[in-house]
């Protein structure tokens, strides 16, 4: 990515150099902060999948895309970041051979189109959930989901695995310590194309929650009571402006003749799938649900964002490069984003926070619960 090149657009690794006493406490708080970025992405997003696995009332279909993105995050901590801490331990070199560096470059940017992808799908589901909740209970199903995550993954490998055949696309990158799509000015590779191609799927994602946002302003909208007259030949009062009354007055015996078309007419098997319109309930849960997978987009895009800026800057600007440390940090926050999902959904979500403290006091409850003594029928306890 933001590598020193030099004139021929060649990178050339960098080891650290100088004094080694001034190069020991920042590899220090790299080991330690890449450390601590393991192990919480890791038992953060095995957590959250656990809950959603485990909860029946959270087999649906958000939770699916959600399930997906832990899976993802995981994959990403597990199979990535051990190797970038291999690298750092080692005064930044990679200690292993380039096939293992390509492979490890893979799985980083498999991973984050991945993420970029769901986090698109996601957004059109909120808006179909919103907007057309009939067509959304009826279509988005569990199969559905799993086609659309099935074509994410076509997508983000579509996008990952040609790097893989070019020479010197995915190299060790010494200023952040791994593996990755090595950027480089726009007419020496395709750096160009691969960051506009990000940079569109999460401006599209943006743009989708933004309709949403001005779909729910519009819909809230009061407007006047129209009343409609009841029609009545014999006290029945039938018509679109009839109430209960109606029924009140003809059981009571004011009525005369057939039942008025009020009581023929009354929906008596209205279920979930004849409802038109979004409930308010339904309308609560659904913006809770999007609120969290837009708050976990946002996120993704506050902490990819310096990076972002990094990966540009390298693209058009071929002269200097930007600082060593601005270079770090950056490649860092990309890190931490993996563990900061988890986070965000439990604080945001109210389902998955209950369900988080159901299975923590149940825990608690089967630790502590004490052992009863075995006692015959007609002899005494010891």
């Amino acid at each position: 990515m933001a590598n020193v090149s030099d004139g021929a657009g060649q990178a050339t690794p960098q080891v650290g150099g100088g004094d080694a006493s001034g190069l020991l406490v920042p590899s220090v708080g790299k080991l330690a902060s890449l450390g601590l970025i393991i192990f919480s992405s890791l038992a953060g997003n095995l957590v959250l999948a656990f809950h959603v696995l485990k909860e029946k009332s959270l087999h649906r279909a958000p939770y699916f895309f959600l399930l997906d993105l832990c899976v993802a995050d995981a994959l990403r901590a597990a199979v990535c970041f051990p190797f970038v801490w291999a690298a750092a331990s080692r005064g930044s070199v990679w200690p292993y051979e380039a096939l293992g560096c390509k492979i490890v470059a893979f799985v980083a940017v498999l991973s984050a189109f991945h993420s970029v992808f769901v986090f698109f799908c996601v957004s059109i589901t909120r808006y179909i959930a919103i907007a057309h909740h009939r067509f959304y209970t009826k279509r988005v199903t569990l199969w559905t989901c799993v086609a659309i995550i099935c074509t994410a993954w076509t997508l983000s490998v579509a996008m990952a695995f040609p790097p893989v055949f070019d020479v010197g696309t995915y190299k060790f990158i010494p200023d952040e310590d791994q593996c990755n799509f090595e950027h480089r000015y726009f007419k020496v590779n395709d750096s160009l194309g691969f960051m506009l191609m990000f940079m569109v799927i999460i401006l599209a994602t943006h743009v989708v929650y933004l309709k949403l946002l001005c779909f729910v302003y519009e819909h809230r909208r009061m407007r006047p009571a129209q009343l409609v007259p009841a029609v009545s030949h014999n006290w029945t009062f039938h018509g679109p402006g009839a109430t209960g009354q109606a029924a009140a007055n003809w059981i009571a015996g004011f009525g005369r003749g057939p039942t008025p078309p009020t009581l023929v007419g009354i929906r008596q098997n209205a279920g979930a799938h004849s409802k038109r319109l979004l409930e308010l309930d339904d309308f609560k849960t659904e913006k809770r649900v999007g609120r969290m997978f837009y708050l976990v987009t946002v996120t993704f895009l506050v902490l990819w964002l310096p990076y972002i800026v990094a990966c540009f800057w390298r693209v058009f600007v071929k002269g200097p490069s930007l600082p060593r440390g601005y270079l770090a940090a950056s490649a860092w926050m990309t890190y931490a984003q993996s563990s900061v999902n988890p986070v965000v959904c439990y604080l945001t979500n109210r389902e998955l926070r209950r369900s988080f403290w159901t299975s923590l006091a149940q825990c608690r409850k089967t630790a502590a619960m004490p052992q009863e003594a075995y006692c015959v029928v007609g002899r005494p306890c010891e």
